[in-house]
């Protein structure tokens, strides 16, 4: 069956923001056609993201409540985790995820290409895009609207012998047969403290290595402050206020030399875990050549209505931020193609993202969460705010559920 070549809409990368935006467009009577040239569909959240690292979080909450489990009267006892066991109720559950998005991007809604595009025109009115196809061929289509909902890729540091010593990611640890059994966890945002509470969960020796004078530097200090402090009765060592200077291998396993707040100081494990962060995935989509403005931090730039530097072309998810949530990205690919069929009809883009309420969500050992705008972020914008706290160490019910698991005397 031939391919058309012309669209109203196009949208590269068939993950949440990119489905999200398909399916809206569709609605709205846009002719569309969804690009991915990823081996599996499903995008980062399904695949490589929010459900699996949830789904190895759950087997580690359920440890350590075993762990505990004599402080509570109870009569259990830690094993040694099955780790391939864990990979394959991940893979299981994962594979129904991704099967369900798989089957809505072929249900003949909208044209799917298995390939991947790149610009190579841009007018005012019309945009030219070659798709290099999995089949090995090429086929250039137009449209007069595009998505661009690539993702991210993880953002690797320029560290002396870190690349040559060699580190696992997050996708590695996800979806690992063997995990071993200490980790050096550079990064102190929600995936390295998602990871890291997994792995001391399951019984790895763990220390957090963290740039910033906190963790969870975008979130207000008194939230990092509880999380590394439950962290570190748990065991886990937290170094704050870092610069890594060189890492090497050693015939134990690897070495990292790190600033620890002013001072020079070594530390070893088994492994490398690098979550320092993520970068969009734009290499090869011909942003460059086409001239879309792209800030400092390799976002592209785009209005609240989530329009480029170019009015028809519109970016959503981790490729423009500001925060890499599934949630989030939904509502801007859905914002994306509302205002590319207004566009088409002559009128002017006219929805708007609103980050005053956005959330955020940490799944670590407490849980951290966060709608709206910080204490932080309020007092940077000048505007007036109260603050009332409640610490749960005072609370009936917390007290019940968590005050024995790491109190001395028990």
């Amino acid at each position: 069956m031939s391919v058309p070549t012309s669209f109203d809409f196009a949208i590269l990368g068939g993950g949440s923001a990119g489905y999200a935006a398909a399916r809206t467009a569709v609605a709205l009577g846009l002719k569309t056609v969804v690009i991915d040239g990823a081996a599996e569909l499903g995008g980062l959240c399904i695949l490589r993201g929010c459900m699996p690292s949830k789904t190895l979080i759950e087997s580690a909450n359920r440890n350590l409540v075993i762990r505990n489990a004599a402080k509570f009267g109870l009569d259990a006892k830690a094993g040694a985790v099955d780790t391939k066991t864990l990979r394959k109720r991940k893979r299981c559950l994962i594979g129904e995820f991704a099967s369900y998005r798989q089957g809505q991007l072929e249900d003949g809604r909208f044209t799917l290409m298995r390939g991947f595009a790149r610009f190579e025109s841009a007018s005012e009115e019309t945009l030219g895009l070659s798709v290099d196809l999995a089949d090995g061929t090429n086929h250039s289509i137009s449209a007069r609207s595009v998505l661009i909902a690539t993702g991210s890729v993880v953002s690797i540091p320029e560290v002396p012998g870190l690349v040559e010593t060699g580190f696992w990611t997050s996708d590695t640890i996800l979806d690992a047969a063997e995990i071993p059994d200490s980790f050096m966890v550079l990064g102190g945002g929600p995936i390295a403290l998602e990871m890291a509470h997994f792995l001391e969960g399951i019984g790895r020796t763990v220390t957090v290595v963290q740039r910033s004078a906190q963790l969870l530097s975008t979130m207000d200090a008194d939230l990092a402050e509880v999380v590394q402090k439950a962290f570190e009765e748990r065991g886990m060592k937290v170094l704050c206020d870092t610069k890594i200077v060189s890492v090497e291998s050693t015939p134990e396993g690897k070495r990292i030399t790190l600033q620890h707040q002013g001072e020079s100081k070594s530390i070893e494990a088994s492994e490398i875990l690098l979550a320092l962060g993520r970068r969009p995935a734009l290499k090869g989509t011909g942003v460059d050549q086409i001239g879309l403005e792209v800030a400092k931090s390799g976002h592209l730039c785009i209005q609240k209505t989530m329009q480029t530097s170019h009015p028809r072309i519109f970016a959503a998810g981790d490729v423009c931020g500001p925060l890499e949530v599934v949630h989030l990205a939904i509502q801007q690919g859905e914002i994306a193609a509302k205002n590319a069929a207004l566009l088409l009809k002559g009128e002017e883009a006219k929805h708007m993202m609103d980050y005053r309420c956005k959330l955020f969500g940490v799944f670590t050992q407490p849980q951290v969460a966060a709608v709206g705008f910080s204490e932080a972020e309020a007092k940077a914008q000048g505007l007036e705010y109260l603050v009332a706290t409640y610490p749960f160490d005072d609370h009936g019910k917390s007290l019940v559920i968590f005050h024995c698991m790491y109190h001395p005397n028990l």
